[in-house]
C-alpha cells in the first residue's frame, strides 16, 4: 500500500529511508485503527437498530420508535360480539346448594293466574367463594420413660404423615403458586395467610419446593429418557444462578416438554437432551452447538432466517437488496407451507416447488457471500453449509418450518427470570427445571396440573411411585 507524503514532495525526499518507513508504518496503524473504529461505530448503530423483527429480541423489548402494522380502520359497528359469532358462556357447574324454584304467579300482560312447569328453565348460577379454613390434623407424640432403665422413648409418626407439616395438596398448591404463577416466597407467604387462612413462612415455601422436586423426581426423569429419541424442538435461553451464567434448554415433543437448567451452552448438554440415533427430526436455530445433529435430521428455523433476511435490509448497504430478494422468497415460502398447513395443497406440491427454487436460492447465497457486508457473508455462507437441513419440512410429515414451539414454551420462564432474576441456588435451579416440565407436560396432555402435583406429593409421603406423565400411559 502506498502511503501519500504527509510532507511537501520536496521535504519528504530529504527525509532518511528509515524515517519514511517510519512515518509510513505509523500512518499504516492510524488507517487501521481508523477502519476498525468506524467499523466499530457501524456495528453499534446496527444493534440500536436491532428489534423483534430483525433479530432474536422479543417484541416486549422494543422501543416506541419501532412501526407496528397500522390499525384497522373502524367497520362502523359496535364494540362486543357480532351477529353470528360463536356464543361464549361460562359452564354451568353442580349445584351445591339445594335448587331454588322460581314460578310466575301471574300473567305479566292481563293478570291472571299461572299454573303448571317449565320443561326447560332458564338456569342462573351464582358463585361464591367459602371461607377457607384449613383442615388440621393433629398428632400427639407422647415420650415415655422407661420403669426398668430411665431411658425416654418417643413415639413416631405413621407411615404418610409429612414431618413437614404440609399435606400433599397443600404442597402441591405452593409449588403451583411459585412455580406456574411465578408468585414470589413472600407473596405465597402472604396469599396463603389471606386467602387460605394458613400460617406458612418463606423458609416453609423454600423446604416445600424441595419436597416437590423429591416427589416428582421419578416422573421428570421418566420424561427425559422418553424425550431422546422422539422429534423435537430444542432451545435454550439465558438464565442466572447465583452470580453464576447458566442457560435453561427446553426439549418440546408432541405431548412431553422437559427443561433442564444447566451452567453451559455447550453441545454436550443438548447432546445429554436428544439422541438422534432413532431417525427423529430435531427442529433448531442455527447456533452451532447444534452442528453435531445429522443435517438431513434437523429443521433450521425459518422464523429466524426471515429476521435474518430483515436485518439484512436494514443495514442499508451493499447486502440490503439481496436481503430484500432473501426475505421475499422466505414470505413466498411460507405462504405455501400455510397452504399445506390448512390441507389446500399436499406436502408433496410444496417440495416440488422448494426443488425448482433451490437452485435460484443457492446462487443468491453465494452472491451474498461476495456482497462485501460481513455480516451478510456470514450468514450466507452459514446458510450455504446448513443448506440441506432448511427443507426437511418439504420431506418429513409432522415436521414445521419454525421453532416456535419451544419458543413458546419459554414465555412462562423467560417472565419468571425477568421477575426473579434467575435462582440462588442449585436446589432452586433444580425445581425450576421440573416444576416447569411437569406444568408443560400437564397442560399439553390437559391434566389439571394441582391434582397432578398433589398426586405425586401423596404417592412421595407414602414411599410409592408417582403416576406417570407419559402420553402412552396416560390413557
Amino acid at each position: 500500500m502506498r502511503i501519500p507524503p504527509p510532507l511537501p514532495a520536496e521535504l519528504w525526499g530529504q527525509l532518511p529511508a528509515a524515517a519514511q518507513a517510519a512515518v509510513a508504518a505509523l500512518v499504516q496503524s492510524y488507517e487501521r485503527r481508523l477502519a476498525a473504529l468506524q467499523q466499530r461505530v457501524e456495528d453499534l448503530e446496527q444493534r440500536l437498530g436491532q428489534n423483534s423483527t430483525n433479530s432474536s429480541r422479543p417484541p416486549s423489548a422494543d422501543p416506541p420508535t419501532v412501526k407496528r402494522a397500522p390499525p384497522r380502520p373502524p367497520s362502523g359497528r359496535r364494540s362486543g360480539g357480532q351477529p353470528g359469532h360463536a356464543l361464549q358462556q361460562r359452564p354451568l357447574l353442580a349445584p351445591t346448594q339445594p335448587v331454588v324454584i322460581l314460578k310466575p304467579s301471574a300473567c305479566r300482560q292481563c293478570g291472571q293466574p299461572l299454573a303448571g312447569t317449565d320443561p326447560q328453565p332458564l338456569r342462573h348460577q351464582v358463585l361464591e367463594l367459602p371461607v377457607f379454613r384449613p383442615e388440621v390434623i393433629e398428632y400427639h407424640l407422647h415420650r415415655l420413660p422407661c420403669a426398668a432403665c430411665g431411658r425416654t422413648t418417643c413415639a413416631v409418626l405413621p407411615p404418610g404423615v409429612p414431618a413437614g407439616g404440609q399435606g400433599p395438596r397443600l404442597q402441591g398448591a405452593v409449588a403451583l403458586l411459585t412455580g406456574a404463577y411465578r408468585l414470589s416466597k413472600r407473596q405465597v407467604e402472604g396469599l396463603c395467610a389471606d386467602l387460605l387462612s394458613v400460617p406458612l413462612s418463606a423458609g416453609q415455601v423454600c423446604a416445600v419446593e424441595a419436597e416437590v422436586v423429591a416427589a416428582t423426581a421419578p416422573v421428570v426423569a421418566e420424561l427425559r429418557d422418553y424425550v431422546q429419541a422422539r422429534s423435537a424442538n430444542v432451545d435454550e435461553t439465558g438464565w442466572w444462578q447465583k452470580e453464576h451464567r447458566a442457560w435453561l434448554w427446553s426439549v418440546v415433543t408432541r405431548g412431553v416438554t422437559v427443561f433442564v437448567l444447566a451452567l453451559s451452552r455447550a453441545a454436550r448438554v443438548a447432546q445429554e437432551l436428544i439422541d438422534p440415533s432413532a431417525g427423529q427430526v430435531i427442529t433448531t436455530d442455527r447456533y452451532k452447538g447444534y452442528d453435531w445433529l445429522p443435517l438431513y435430521q434437523r429443521q433450521i428455523c425459518w422464523a429466524h432466517l426471515r429476521r435474518d433476511f430483515q436485518a439484512m435490509v436494514d443495514r442499508h448497504n451493499a447486502g440490503s437488496a439481496l436481503g430484500a430478494e432473501l426475505l421475499l422468497f422466505a414470505e413466498d415460502v411460507f405462504t405455501q407451507w400455510y397452504r399445506v398447513r390448512d390441507g389446500t395443497i399436499q406436502r408433496s406440491t410444496l417440495r416440488k416447488y422448494v426443488d425448482s427454487q433451490r437452485p435460484w436460492f443457492r446462487a443468491r447465497l453465494a452472491a451474498g457471500v461476495a456482497c462485501g457486508c460481513a455480516k451478510t457473508a456470514a450468514v450466507c455462507r452459514d446458510l450455504l453449509r446448513l443448506e440441506a437441513a432448511l427443507w426437511t419440512f418439504t420431506r418429513r410429515d409432522g415436521v414445521e418450518p419454525t421453532n416456535n414451539a419451544a419458543e413458546r414454551g419459554f414465555r412462562h420462564p423467560a417472565q419468571w427470570r425477568r421477575s426473579s432474576h434467575g435462582t440462588e441456588s442449585a436446589a432452586g435451579s433444580r425445581f425450576v427445571e421440573q416444576i416447569l416440565t411437569v406444568v408443560a407436560t400437564c397442560r399439553q396432555q390437559g391434566r389439571a396440573v394441582l391434582d397432578y402435583l398433589t398426586t405425586c406429593c401423596h404417592a412421595h409421603q407414602h414411599a410409592q411411585l408417582p403416576p406417570s406423565l407419559l402420553p402412552q400411559k396416560t390413557t
